[in-house]
């Protein structure tokens, strides 16, 4: 990744900084989505900017750029990285103000595109899955009435420590996603996922009133399992609900559908869900994502 761009130019990597003044740097004051391309093209780019100018109005940045012109910026950018296909963060900061928390709105945001070549997953990942292991670190609640993607991580980052610690105790865990439940004990979110699970059928996902993030790839995932006649119940649900299911999976722009037939408590007991495959409700979801996206293997 040699290049980024910036407010829709491209510029070496190493030039793109922002001032020690941008309050998103200060004050985490900014918003990001990731996302992957498609044949080039991102996918659900709208839908992923319809959210971001929903948080920017929330946090008083102007947000005035089109779906056209990120698109343009995408393009440009893998061109100049040499990328057929990417994984896209966009980032709006909120930039340039006088030191102390703001009175006002902002008037002058940064924009900032980065991409990179798509993470090769295991040639087996989308058929053996991955392991989903419980956390002690709570979800922490939204910044407001719905959670945003804003720059302020760091619940996702001690999250994501605790399973580096996880890992250096067993190395079976390695690559797990961490589930993380909210202070109440009810199934939350990944640490970079939605998760869904299927019962007898229905297919079950953490209601928005546990504070997760309403993620772009949830949401399709919801709309195909309307499409193929399969309920889908939005529940509060404790960690145990889990060990009842027939399979789960984990949802992500990039990674989409991914699932889980393994189940790790904090104690470190385990059990298998589908019997350490992809379920049939889970591999109709994938297959019927990929197709809306235009993906061919």
């Amino acid at each position: 990744m040699q290049y980024a761009a910036m407010n829709g130019k491209l510029v070496q990597l190493a030039s793109a900084v922002v001032p020690v003044t941008d309050h998103g740097f200060l004050y985490g004051l900014g918003l990001f989505e990731t996302f992957r391309t498609y044949r080039g093209r991102p996918y659900l780019l709208e839908r992923h900017l319809e959210r971001m100018a929903s948080g920017c109005a929330e946090l008083g940045i102007p947000f005035e750029v089109t779906a056209s012109e990120v698109a343009d910026w995408i393009s440009r950018l893998m061109q100049a990285n040499q990328l057929e296909d990417a994984y896209v963060r966009y980032t709006v900061s909120a930039g340039e103000a006088p030191l102390g928390l703001p009175s006002g709105d902002y008037t002058s945001p940064t924009h900032i595109v980065l991409a990179k070549a798509l993470p090769e997953p295991s040639p087996t990942l989308y058929e053996i899955g991955k392991i989903l292991q419980r956390l002690s670190t709570p979800r922490n609640t939204p910044e407001g009435q719905v959670r945003l993607k804003s720059l302020h991580y760091m619940n996702s980052i001690l999250a994501k420590r605790e399973l580096n610690h996880l890992v250096q105790e067993n190395r079976r865990v390695q690559g797990a996603e961490g589930l993380q439940l909210t202070r109440e004990g009810f199934v939350a979110e990944g640490m970079v996922s939605n998760v869904f699970w299927v019962r007898e059928r229905v297919l079950y996902t953490p209601s928005l009133s546990t504070g997760i993030l309403p993620g772009i790839t949830r949401a399709v995932v919801m709309e195909i399992a309307a499409e193929q006649g399969i309920a889908c119940k939005e529940t509060q649900s404790p960690w145990e609900e889990l060990w009842q299911a027939d399979e789960i999976f984990v949802t992500g722009s990039v990674a989409e559908l991914v699932p889980v037939t393994t189940l790790r408590d904090l104690n470190g007991q385990e059990t298998t869900i589908s019997s350490g495959q992809i379920g049939p409700v889970t591999a109709v979801l994938l297959r019927m994502y990929r197709e809306k996206a235009g993906y061919t293997s």
